[in-house]
């Protein structure tokens, strides 16, 4: 049990960084304080390449993962003995 737990952990640490990084390089979407005074013109609104959707993908996993990693170890501290 307590390999799997330390398995769990290492896990979830890795999965955190990856998802606050993955959040943190996602391209804005505007409404931000800076659209206010008239900043933020963009383009291409609405409009998403392939790394925009590759990004998109990673933080979605990484999210899921995540929480089942965070579901599993409550279980493991659940029922140890």
């Amino acid at each position: 049990m307590d390999a799997l737990r330390i398995i769990l952990q290492v896990l979830l640490v890795m999965t955190s960084a990856v998802l606050i990084l993955s959040i943190l390089l996602h391209k804005g979407k505007g409404g931000g304080l800076s659209d206010m005074f008239g900043g933020g013109i963009t383009s291409s609104i609405g409009s998403s390449g392939v790394a925009e959707r590759n990004l998109d993908r990673i933080t979605i996993v990484s999210a899921v993962l995540w929480g089942v990693v965070i579901v599993l170890l409550g279980l493991l501290q659940k029922f140890a003995v």
